[in-house]
C-alpha cells in the first residue's frame, strides 16, 4: 500500500514518532486532565497526537476513513462500510501517562476484511515501539525523537510448560484470576497500554487474557504486530477477534468482547513450533 510514494510502513512511523514527540512535549511541561462522558481521561497530550496522526493520514490515503478515539468521543465517526479504514489510538495507556509512568503508547492499525493488517505501537518514552505490515513483524529503538536507529524481527515462542502470562495493570479482574488459576500460570506481569500485546509478540510472555471492556482503537495496533509476528487473538469463543463493530446490541459500537490473545490456539494446548 503506497501513497505519494510512501509505503504503509513509513507513514506509520513517521505520524508515530510525530505524535510521540508531541506528547513527550507536553509530559514534560505537565498536563491538565479533564474527563470525557464515560468519566475516562483525556489531556492535551491525546488530542495533539490525534491531530498530527489524522493530518499524516489524510495527506497520504485521503481515500482512507480513520476512527480515532477522541473523534469518536466528539461524535465525529466516518463511514466504513467500505471494509478498510484506520483506527487510532494517539495515547493508550492515558493513566499511565497521568501517573508519570513509562508505559503509554501511540496506536494506529489499518483494519481490512475487519482483520488489522497492519500497525504501529510507539512507547517515546521508552524509545522501542513495534510495527507490523502482513506478515513481517519488528521491533525498533527511537534515537532522539524522530530517528530509528535499530530493527530486529520478532516473533512468538513456543508454549512450554511453564507458561507467562501478561495482564493490565489497570484493570484487574477476578476472571484474569481465575484465568491464571485454570491454566496452572503462577507468572504474570502487570502492564499498561497496549504493550502487553507486543510482549506476547516478541516472545517474553504466552498470553494475555482481556476480561473487561476494551475498545477497537485500543487493540488492534497490538493485536496486527501480534497476529504478523505469529500469534491470534481470540474471543472466549474462540473466534478470531472483529474490527468494524457497529450497531451491536449490548454494548457501544467499536466496543470489544473479552478475548485471549496469545501465541498459540488455546483450544488445542500449546504450541510446539514457532513462527
Amino acid at each position: 500500500m503506497q501513497a505519494n510514494g510512501m509505503e504503509l510502513g513509513q507513514v506509520l512511523e513517521s505520524a508515530a514518532l510525530a505524535a510521540g514527540a508531541a506528547i513527550m512535549a507536553i509530559h514534560k511541561a505537565g498536563a491538565d486532565v479533564q474527563y470525557k462522558a464515560d468519566r475516562s481521561p483525556v489531556t492535551a497530550a491525546d488530542e495533539e497526537a490525534e491531530r498530527l496522526i489524522l493530518a499524516a493520514l489524510a495527506r497520504h490515503f485521503p481515500e482512507v476513513p480513520v476512527i480515532a478515539e477522541e473523534a469518536v468521543a466528539a461524535g465525529r465517526v466516518p463511514d466504513i462500510s467500505g471494509g478498510v479504514f484506520f483506527l487510532v489510538d494517539p495515547l493508550d495507556g492515558t493513566k499511565e501517562f497521568i501517573a508519570g509512568r513509562s508505559e503509554f503508547t501511540v496506536n494506529i492499525a489499518l483494519i481490512r476484511e475487519r482483520a488489522p493488517v497492519a500497525g504501529i505501537v510507539y512507547a517515546p518514552a521508552l524509545s522501542t515501539g513495534f510495527i507490523a505490515d502482513g506478515e513481517r513483524a519488528e521491533r525498533f529503538e527511537v534515537r532522539g525523537e524522530a530517528t530509528i536507529a535499530k530493527r530486529q524481527s520478532i516473533g512468538c515462542r513456543s508454549c512450554g510448560s511453564a507458561l507467562t502470562a501478561v495482564a493490565s495493570r489497570s484493570h484487574a479482574t477476578p476472571e484474569t484470576t481465575r484465568f491464571l488459576d485454570d491454566h496452572g500460570i503462577d507468572a504474570c506481569t502487570a502492564i499498561g497500554s497496549s504493550l502487553k500485546f507486543c510482549l506476547v509478540a516478541e516472545g517474553l510472555a504466552d498470553v494475555y487474557p482481556r476480561f473487561g471492556r476494551t475498545m477497537e482503537w485500543d487493540t488492534a495496533a497490538g493485536d496486527a504486530v501480534l497476529r504478523a509476528a505469529g500469534g491470534q487473538t481470540r474471543t472466549l469463543d474462540g473466534a478470531p477477534l472483529l474490527y468494524g463493530k457497529t450497531r451491536q446490541a449490548h454494548d457501544a459500537d467499536f466496543a470489544n468482547p473479552n478475548f485471549i490473545a496469545s501465541s498459540t490456539d488455546w483450544s488445542k494446548g500449546p504450541a510446539t513450533t514457532t513462527k
